[in-house]
């Protein structure tokens, strides 16, 4: 499977996440000739256990991050921090989990947007709003090269397509800039070689920074 780099846009102090950032960054993609191959959706939802019994809530986690993503329409990913653990199912479980009333869904959201092929590379700009709303929460960008599944082998070309990037970005002088922070695998027990696994620890790594801007943001009009 392509390696792929997971980025969010890091707004500077004082200012706003917007859609015109968004804009800005798909034009940005369509000016160093990124050819437009259609929309990507992955859905991201929160969920905490329905303890009947306050005695059993040692038996499960606190609180997991459930994911679906459009490369893979017939899974469903489990994401569990505190443990290290990552969890691949049917895209059945959420239904079973609904069914026995085990988790309730404390928050749903989607990444969604647009992508572009450039050459070897597979760009993916997309929003990240809560289901049945447009409140902006964050921008996130997927960069994966095609040819190459090993994660240390990558390093190199992705350091140097993400440098190219952020200086064709630098240049529309928008109020921010994508981050790119980098999991520690090896601490969910995942290999060099990339899967879909990995994805999802980098988007629970990402939102859950988010989460927390959201928060600090909140406490300081506070």
């Amino acid at each position: 499977m392509p390696i792929k780099w997971i980025l969010h846009w890091q707004p500077n102090a004082g200012t706003t996440i917007n859609s015109q950032i968004l804009i800005e960054v798909a034009n940005c993609a369509e000016s160093i000739n990124g050819v437009k191959e259609g929309r990507w959706k992955n859905t991201f939802t929160f969920y905490k256990p329905i303890l009947k019994e306050q005695a059993n809530a040692s038996e499960f986690p606190q609180n997991f991050l459930g994911i679906s993503l459009q490369e893979q329409p017939d899974k469903f990913y489990m994401a569990i921090s505190r443990q290290r653990l990552v969890v691949e199912a049917e895209s059945s479980m959420q239904m079973i989990m609904e069914n026995l009333q085990s988790y309730r869904m404390k928050l749903a959201v989607n990444c969604e947007g647009l992508q572009y092929r450039l050459g070897d590379f597979r760009l993916r700009v997309g929003k990240v709003v809560p289901i049945n709303s447009e409140n902006l929460r964050g921008i996130v960008m997927e960069m994966e090269y095609l040819p190459i599944s090993s994660w240390e082998t990558s390093h190199l070309i992705m350091s140097e397509f993400f440098e190219i990037w952020k200086e064709t970005l630098g240049k529309r002088s928008l109020p921010g800039h994508f981050a790119h922070v980098e999991p520690n695998f090896s601490e969910f027990g995942l290999s060099d070689q990339y899967t879909s696994q990995h994805t999802v620890v980098q988007y629970a790594s990402i939102l859950a920074q988010m989460a927390a801007t959201s928060q600090s943001s909140q406490a300081t009009r506070n």
